[in-house]
């Protein structure tokens, strides 16, 4: 494939490449690329915002490059300052190495990792664990210090007297090293990697070596459609979460996001896109995710669920069952009883249901309810309780 035509389609959902000509006149030589990305072992899971650098390297992969997909797990133990207001708490060895356990099975879902010629996974703790005192005498004047707090993170904290340790400072260093073991000729990250990757770059040059392409991505924002993509913040999407589940946060989010999400996510022509009905579209979207993690039957089965029960007003037949005994009883005290189907649907709290009801989102038997407090679950009957998205039958035998 053309240089031109390569990059066109490494350009998509960029948020900046440094430098772009240095990049194309990587791909006019021909020659296969080392497409290096790094990724700490901090949590056992993957999220969708993670996928957005796994389909960039996937991209690469496709193009023929080879792909390093670098396990952290010597950086990992140091913590990452890129974006933090105070230092990272440290992870233990066992920790990081648990974690490490589940990524290569998770990446294996977007990645070729199979295929040898255009796939690596490396461990910086390779290089790391023979480090001496000696080669951090090296490294360390390779660097200033006044160049290092120059960064954004750690220039909001002087300002606000915080403590930014030793480790921190020496963060970027490591990552950039990882580089000038690779001989990386590609970078791949989140925006927010930009200062840790140009270091690579200077300590590739420092070296006598070629200095790495940066090509940064975006933080894929989450469904709350305000802060990114996180764990901790419950707004994300796993690839391990169960089809109903992707799908329908997947038509939870914005008809604005879901252009972000179709750019980011998929290979989708941006110009069809646009042209679609927007709840065709985010149908579509839906589909092609739970389809990427779980397969065409499946994707396409949520699909005709999604759509018999929201747009054609059909019970669902598969909502999953709740048998309690007694009776009768109100919303609370079948909350208090099935927690754990409850907390399947994201309701992990009475306040989080309290809210549902509020928003008149809870539906009994396709009525609304408006008193959690009513006992309207009545003794040897089965109820359909609609929770928002979710359906749950409750079996009071």
């Amino acid at each position: 494939m053309e240089a031109s035509k390569q990059l066109e389609i490494i350009k998509r959902g960029t948020v900046e490449i440094i430098n772009e000509a240095a990049l194309l006149e990587k791909l006019k030589k021909k020659k296969q690329l080392i497409v290096k990305a790094g990724f700490d072992p901090t949590a056992p899971d993957i999220h969708l915002g993670h996928t957005v650098l796994l389909r960039k390297l996937r991209h690469f992969q496709d193009l023929g490059h080879k792909v390093i997909f670098l396990i952290g797990d010597a950086t990992a133990l140091v913590g990452d300052p890129s974006g933090q207001t105070q230092a990272r708490k440290v992870l233990s060895r066992e920790e990081v190495e648990a974690n490490a356990g589940t990524y290569e099975k998770q990446v294996g879902r977007v990645l070729k990792t199979a295929d040898k010629e255009v796939y690596e996974r490396m461990h910086n703790s390779s290089w790391f664990s023979r480090f001496g005192f000696e080669h951090l005498v090296q490294l360390a004047q390779r660097y200033t210090v006044a160049r290092l707090l120059e960064r954004d993170d750690f220039q909001k904290r002087l300002k606000e007297k915080k403590p930014i340790s030793f480790l921190e400072l020496f963060y970027p260093l490591m990552q950039g090293y990882d580089s000038v073991m690779l001989d990386a000729d590609v970078e791949l990250g989140g925006n927010d990697q930009k200062f840790n990757m140009l270091v690579g770059r200077d300590l590739q040059e420092s070296y006598g070596k070629e200095p790495q392409v940066v090509i940064t991505m975006p933080l894929l924002v989450g469904t709350d459609g305000v802060q990114k993509m996180s764990k901790s913040y419950g707004n994300y999407i796993g690839i391990n979460d169960a089809p109903r589940e992707m799908f329908g946060k997947v038509m939870s989010i914005s008809d604005g996001l879901m252009l972000t999400y179709y750019e980011l996510l998929t290979d989708e022509d941006m110009r069809e896109v646009r042209a679609m009905h927007p709840m065709d579209a985010k149908k579509n979207l839906a589909y092609l995710i739970v389809k990427d993690y779980h397969g065409h039957e499946v994707a396409a089965a949520e699909k005709k669920a999604f759509e018999d029960v929201f747009q054609k007003k059909k019970d669902p037949e598969d909502a999953p069952v709740k048998k309690i005994s007694g009776g009768p009883f109100n919303l609370n005290q079948v909350f208090d009883q099935a927690r754990d189907e409850f907390k399947a649907m994201g309701i992990d709290s009475r306040s989080k249901l309290l809210s549902l009801v509020g928003q008149g989102a809870v539906k009994l038997d396709g009525e609304k309810l408006i008193d959690a407090n009513k006992q309207c679950f009545a003794a040897g009957k089965r109820h359909l309780l609609k929770l928002g998205r979710h359906f749950l039958n409750v079996d009071l035998t």
